[in-house]
């Protein structure tokens, strides 16, 4: 069993006697308590390449104080998701899982020791209620792997906001704080700090020759973010960097999916999505024949992460649309009949997605990412200048898109319209993804015509949301019928979804001819 809590803080080095200033009067603190000493007794754990401390993740077995397995997750600015597990002797499985997009089956070792003695006093409103704790530790470190080293200590001190309090609090302290002798660390947390002063290199440094506290280390190359600057970009630039975004989302968003966090599976299916795209779009960058295996696994793992989430969201809009129903024209059970038909078709998903994200084909593909970045199956094109390609690439994309919408416009209301613009809608996403490449580059034109695929995007998708919905109301009605029940009610959902799927017909011409002006792509041009 596991708990999460969102944990707002910001760590500040500290002298040594380790003094917390009083902070009465302060904003809305009306009281300080003191809660007494207590000593931490902490080992981190990671592999022994740092994989964690790499993407600013820290593993710890602690007891003393809140004492069990803590896993903190970073979300962004003094702000991390914490993850916990009642002590045990072994890493708990629900913990491992949760890292195991960064370890991909490396073990994970105790690494560094902290034993720290920590004065707590609480920060409390006029009504007693806590607003945040501020802490000063006395900390001594000790390297565990690869080999023993000597001891390092220092003092910080810490303030972390009470469950539900306002970051805002932290701003209004600091200067406070600062007046106290107090710092911000350079240090996100104490094992960054402590893996920066018992690093070997770091040590043998000449006796005396002091040096401030170091940051987290680097992740690795193949997943660190580049900047691009424009002027001197290669077309290889452009669309690696845009391909390095969607793996780091991808192994990010990875132990969010297995915490269920919303959105999560959306938007991981989405860089998948993302980069398959871009596959497309820039294969006069990219050697197909490396990237296309890439392009299945990753067309494998999109399905498998929409197993329920296409099921839910046309439960959702079905729900929807029945809500709109007057009571006394829902003939029948037709709600229970709803919840009977999406229950009878869940895939079982979230057991087989976690058996997915455990799985050796789902490690293998992430491997095959960092492959990819770290060494990148480039063509000639890649290395020109990025004007020569990315441009041409967006406006290949949207001609694409063009020809398909003119066949769709040309083609009579049907079953073959609806597929035609069924494809549309893919095409659409294209050539968004593909200005979204472009845009660290072509900026602010990219960018908005990003925007404007993204309507036609929408609105073909609704349409095509129309067209699926009316399937299912066709199944639903069988199945009513087939109980006896009414199914008057399935076909007049029915006839609402086929008026929603025409109106939105009638609106794409004129979507289409302001998207379709010339206006829109003349900033796409090098």
């Amino acid at each position: 069993m596991v708990d999460m809590a969102r944990e707002i803080e910001r760590k500040y080095e500290a002298t040594e006697d380790g003094g917390l200033p009083d902070l009465t009067g302060v904003a809305e603190v009306a009281g300080v308590t003191d809660q007494g000493v207590v000593t931490l007794d902490a080992t981190y754990y990671d592999t022994p390449d740092l994989r964690l401390a790499a993407d600013g993740i820290t593993l710890r077995r602690r007891t003393g104080g809140d004492e069990g397995w803590h896993l903190k997750l970073p979300v962004g600015p003094d702000t991390r998701d914490e993850i916990r597990a009642p002590l045990s002797d072994t890493l708990p499985a629900k913990l491992a899982g949760l890292v195991r997009s960064r370890t991909r089956g490396a073990a994970l070792v105790p690494l560094v020791h902290l034993l720290s003695e920590r004065h707590v006093k609480h920060l409390v409103d006029a009504g007693g209620v806590p607003l945040a704790e501020l802490s000063a530790d006395r900390v001594t470190a000790r390297r565990l792997a690869p080999e023993p080293g000597e001891p390092v200590r220092w003092a910080e001190a810490e303030v972390e906001l009470a469950e539900g309090g306002d970051p805002a609090l932290l701003d209004t302290l600091e200067p406070h704080l600062a007046d106290a002798g107090l710092r911000r660390s350079a240090a996100p947390s104490k094992l960054a700090r402590a893996l920066a002063e018992t690093d070997p290199d770091r040590r043998g440094e000449k006796a005396g020759k002091q040096k401030g506290p170091a940051g987290p280390a680097k992740p690795p190359k193949e997943r660190r973010e580049k900047g691009i600057k424009p002027k001197k970009a290669t077309s290889g630039d452009v669309v690696l960097g845009y391909l390095r975004r969607q793996v780091i989302a991808i192994v990010t968003l990875d132990p969010a999916v297995r915490l269920e966090t919303p959105d999560s599976v959306h938007r991981m299916r989405v860089a998948t999505r993302r980069m398959r795209s871009a596959f497309r779009s820039y294969r006069g960058v990219l050697d197909r024949t490396v990237t296309d295996p890439i392009d299945a696994e990753l067309k494998w793992l999109a399905a498998e992460l929409g197993v329920d989430r296409d099921r839910e969201v046309l439960t959702a809009r079905l729900g929807e649309r029945l809500g709109e129903v007057p009571v006394e024209l829902r003939l029948g059970p037709v709600a229970a009949r709803l919840r009977v038909w999406s229950h009878a078709r869940r895939g079982g998903s979230r057991e087989r997605l976690l058996g997915v994200l455990d799985g050796d084909r789902y490690l293998a593909l992430l491997d095959a990412l960092d492959a990819l970045l770290a060494d990148p199956p480039l063509r000639p094109a890649a290395a020109r200048p990025w004007a020569e390609a990315i441009p041409k690439a967006v406006l290949g994309d949207y001609e694409r898109l063009a020809g398909r919408i003119e066949a769709a416009l040309a083609t009579p209301a049907g079953p073959d319209r609806d597929v035609t613009l069924h494809e549309g809608r893919k095409d659409a996403k294209r050539a968004r993804y593909a200005a979204e490449v472009a845009r660290p580059v072509l900026g602010k034109p990219a960018k908005a015509f990003a925007e404007l695929m993204a309507e036609v995007q929408e609105l073909l998708g609704d349409h095509q949301d129309s067209v699926v919905a009316r399937e299912a109301l066709r199944e639903l009605a069988v199945e009513a019928h087939g109980a006896g029940e009414s199914v008057f009610t399935f076909g007049l959902l029915y006839g609402r979804e086929e008026a929603r799927a025409a109106a939105r017909e009638r609106e794409l011409p004129g979507l289409w001819a302001e998207t379709s002006r010339k206006k829109h792509r003349a900033g796409l041009e090098p």
